[in-house]
């Protein structure tokens, strides 16, 4: 006597774009196409993959929209270079939603940014050579010149806070602070709120490059905890 078959045991069959997309991810990960090559022609993968052209443009869609290829209108699709960053950035749009979803979710996130950056500094104190503080101390100066900017100096204060995490010289972590501090100041509605407070911020960051410099990592830590205490207040849903 036959049994039913459970759920499970059912075969499904799989959509033609989906079979061409897993081996078009194949070619990819096995170096047969690599970052900066020209995709095949849609001829030619309608050929090698023995499918029709509407297989082919619909997995080379979703190659694009995962940021594993560049489609260009008028060229051929282009391998794209994957690391930490793009893979990150294609995140935006879902942390957008999540943080718009309930707003505990910033407070987490101030409270993730705040513990994340709290090791940085710490590492950054402890393994900091002296072009790394140059170069902090460089952004500084630029930050100060653009107290008449607010759009400029909150740049610049992204750009303080990615210098000492590429300081651990570990790309996914340069890459995470980035992002977390993307999607913070998504929700940056002004500096109208902070003004007077320019100043505040330059001494602040002034402080902790001197204690990097000096590779005091316990002081640098708390001068960095205060700062981003301080600095929370700036973060407000938008609208």
């Amino acid at each position: 006597m036959v049994q039913k078959s459970a759920e499970g045991d059912k075969i499904v069959r799989r959509k033609l774009s989906d079979q061409v997309l897993d081996k078009l991810r194949e070619m990819i990960s096995a170096g047969e196409l690599r970052p900066g090559d020209h995709m095949p022609s849609e001829r030619a993968l309608m050929e090698r993959f023995g499918v029709g052209r509407p297989a082919v443009r619909e997995a080379l869609q979703n190659l694009h929209n995962s940021g594993l290829i560049t489609i260009n209108h008028g060229e051929r699709s282009r391998v794209n270079q994957i690391d930490a960053d793009v893979v990150f950035a294609k995140s935006d749009e879902i942390a957008r939603l999540v943080l718009s979803a309930a707003p505990g979710n910033l407070e987490h996130l101030k409270s993730a940014r705040q513990m994340f950056e709290l090791g940085l500094v710490r590492v950054a104190a402890e393994k900091a050579t002296a072009e790394d503080v140059a170069d902090l101390r460089a952004i500084v100066e630029r930050q100060r010149g653009h107290l008449d900017d607010p759009a400029l100096f909150v740049a610049e204060d992204m750009v303080f806070h990615s210098r000492i995490a590429k300081i651990s010289g570990n790309p996914i972590i340069e890459a995470v602070s980035r992002a977390m501090l993307g999607w913070l100041f998504e929700y940056h509605k002004g500096l109208l709120h902070w003004s007077g407070k320019e100043t505040v911020t330059l001494a602040e960051h002034e402080r902790i490059v001197n204690l990097i410099e000096a590779r005091d990592a316990d002081g640098a830590v708390k001068e960095m905890a205060e700062h981003l205490d301080r600095a929370k207040g700036i973060f407000e849903p938008k609208g």
